[in-house]
């Protein structure tokens, strides 16, 4: 089915996202930068908004080769289109060098991915949607101070404890990366995602980290910030500012904490 590998692999990467907000595009650059992979960001051009509602426009239903797509994250690879995270994640990693192609390890991976993903990314947004994504933020403060505080309270440190947990079981390995002893896809999700919920809750990430029970989560977090290619993407103009995305900061979302 489909095109063989050898003639896809010497096409260009694109990337389809929204402009100025990093969300879940910004986590499918990181696995790009990393490993210094060419590709196109659609999102830096001045048609980027165009693109990706044409990719999401209710009278595009795809091709021959694609079916059509719901949202952005698109990323195009050839004559192959697809989208949603996950399914970006899972096709670029054997590819870059940052999971395996086949065996129990692509079911493992996949698994702490989207546990991070629900926890420090969908949970996030719902911090301050929680009635309507439609709906403006202004009109739904109530209820995201409520889910708030039960964010930050209860469903936050439920997910530092999973990481915590993979990080201490024996397939993490020796070398403090999630899986296998050395870095994969799977903790530079981890790295963006916890970028961007320490962004929209400071004080609260601050207090969980002094608090020493997620030393190892904290320590993956500054090891992939550290890395080369890494560090020099995040001190670029490349990198994408937070703002209102997915990970956003409103002071009063976290006012009661001490």
């Amino acid at each position: 089915m489909g095109e063989p590998e050898a003639k896809r692999v010497k096409t260009e990467y694109e990337l389809i996202y929204w402009p100025g907000i990093p969300g879940r595009g910004e986590v499918v650059r990181l696995l790009f930068e990393e490993t210094g992979t060419p590709y196109i960001d659609v999102a830096k051009g001045k048609k980027a908004v165009d693109a990706v509602c044409a990719y999401s426009d209710l009278k595009n239903v795809g091709d021959d080769k694609n079916p059509p797509k719901f949202a952005a994250p698109v990323l195009k690879h050839g004559e192959l289109v697809i989208n949603q995270l996950p399914n970006i994640l899972l096709y670029l990693a054997p590819r870059l060098g940052l999971g395996p192609a086949s065996g129990d390890g692509v079911y493992h991976l996949n698994e702490i991915a989207l546990t991070i993903l629900d926890g420090f990314l969908n949970e996030v947004h719902e911090t301050h949607h929680p009635v309507g994504t439609a709906a403006y933020y202004e009109d739904q403060k109530d209820e995201a101070k409520t889910r708030s505080k039960a964010f930050r309270e209860e469903r936050l440190p439920k997910y530092m404890k999973y990481v915590q947990r993979v990080l201490d079981g024996e397939r993490s390995g020796e070398w403090g990366w999630l899986y296998g002893g050395e870095l994969t896809y799977v903790d530079l999700v981890l790295f963006q995602c916890l970028d961007g919920t320490k962004y929209a809750f400071p004080k609260t990430v601050e207090k969980l980290k002094e608090g020493g029970k997620y030393a190892g989560v904290f320590k993956l977090y500054d090891a992939v910030k550290e890395r080369p290619n890494v560090k020099a993407y995040l001190e670029s103009d490349r990198r994408v500012a937070y703002a209102d995305g997915i990970w956003r900061h409103y002071p009063e979302l976290e006012e009661d904490e001490e």
